[in-house]
């Protein structure tokens, strides 16, 4: 088992800094085109595959990680660059990581690959769960998928929401509702295979933040998928599902729920991500700070400026401590008996938004327009407490985690 340490190894430092030149010379440059066409930025995930970061290696290399930093130090460095550019390098990964964390080992080794493509041809994945009258409230979801047992094939009705590449994705992993009675835990997750018809794109929407990460609908309507498109398998959802019956007639303990089996996995990424634009505003500040004169000095000289930044600092590094505390549990696996998950996601989240607006007042009017990027990290920060769990929700989960109540 790795030790815990504050220290990046050497490889992992070489591969951190080759991350933050892609991030400066390539992302950056492009941010502000790709937020005001709000379109996804394919010439620039394209320059990702053919130097390697988009692809299914570099991301098995960062996920495997002995230590568990590589995946929120990657995602640092990427959302560094811009949040939402880095969203559609690694929006991919989200669908990913639902078939890593319910598949078989022949699933992840057929579908994922399919995901990412290649250099020469590029491919991104969806991952589809949040639908539009269960967003936070899993149970309530609407979408079904019926087993078709003569033809063994899932049939699939419904729609999905807020679907990043949803619709422009080949590969997509949809959770449907499979045994309605057992509210979120008779939920399961599919692979809809590349032009499967019956699935099509609904609203495509338009966004404050992230404007470069295609967000869509996604529509079902009498999808047929072969029943080896069930994350995990038949034999291995029933026998789940039937522990959930059971469980629920003596009021034992709850199964795990794939859709949250993927967010909990996702979360302190999520907060890395969150630090890395945190941590992008707060240098914008912190250089603006140093050069900006007012009443003949600097405005770094003065304590309320300085001061600001001081808490800035201190507050992502707590937030990358935690982040990397949770992914180190992850990795190494120590369970989250305190949800350290969700406090990773939640405080990185609240820093960004904070940081971020705290940078726009520091820029004073100049924050204010697009002619200065802490504008549109503002505007992106505010997804961190929304996706994946909005910040009430993370809360909701530490306190029931620690009081062992079913707090609501």
């Amino acid at each position: 088992m790795a030790e815990f340490t504050l220290e990046l190894n050497d490889d992992q430092k070489q591969v951190r800094d080759w991350l933050h030149g892609f991030a400066a010379d390539v992302i950056r440059p492009a941010a502000s085109e790709w937020d005001e066409r709000e379109e996804t930025p394919w010439p620039v995930i394209q320059e990702a595959a053919k130097v390697g970061i988009y692809s299914l290696d570099f991301y098995a290399q960062q996920y495997f990680d002995p230590t568990g930093l590589g995946i929120p130090m990657a995602m640092e460095e990427l959302f560094w660059g811009d949040a939402g550019i880095a969203l559609s390098i690694v929006g991919t990964g989200l669908a990913a990581v639902g078939v890593l964390a319910n598949g078989t080992e022949e699933q992840i080794g057929t579908w994922i690959p399919q995901m990412y493509g290649d250099a020469d041809d590029v491919k991104v994945a969806a991952f589809c769960s949040s639908e539009p009258d269960a967003g936070s409230d899993v149970a309530s979801m609407r979408t079904r998928a019926v087993y078709d047992q003569a033809k063994d094939e899932w049939v699939l009705n419904g729609t999905k929401t807020w679907a990043t590449n949803g619709g422009i994705a080949g590969v997509h992993v949809v959770v449907a509702v499979v045994d309605a009675e057992l509210g979120s835990k008779g939920h399961a997750s599919f692979i809809v295979p590349p032009n499967t018809p019956g699935l099509s794109q609904g609203q495509k929407f338009k966004k404050h933040g992230i404007r470069a990460s295609h967000t869509a609908e996604v529509v079902l309507e009498d999808v047929r998928v072969p029943g080896h498109c069930l994350l995990g398998g038949k034999e291995k959802l029933d026998q789940r599902l039937a522990r959930a019956r059971e469980r629920a007639a003596s009021g034992g303990e709850r199964v795990k729920n794939a859709a949250m089996a993927t967010f909990e996995a996702s979360r302190p990424a999520v907060g890395a991500m969150a630090v890395g634009t945190a941590r992008a505003a707060y240098e914008v500040a912190l250089d603006y700070a140093k050069t900006r004169t007012q009443f003949g000095r600097p405005i770094i000289d003065n304590q309320g400026i300085a001061f600001q930044l001081a808490d800035m600092r201190t507050q992502i590094d707590a937030a990358r401590l935690l982040v990397w505390r949770a992914s180190w549990m992850a990795t190494t696996g120590k369970p989250f008996t305190s949800a350290e998950g969700s406090m990773s996601k939640l405080y990185a989240s609240e820093t960004a938004k904070k940081v971020t607006a705290q940078a726009v007042q520091i820029l004073g009017g100049n924050g204010f327009t697009r002619e200065y990027p802490v504008e549109r990290m503002h505007r992106d920060a505010a997804i961190y407490t929304i996706f994946e769990g909005t910040s009430e929700i993370q809360r909701l989960v530490i306190a029931r985690t620690l009081s062992g109540m079913p707090i609501r």
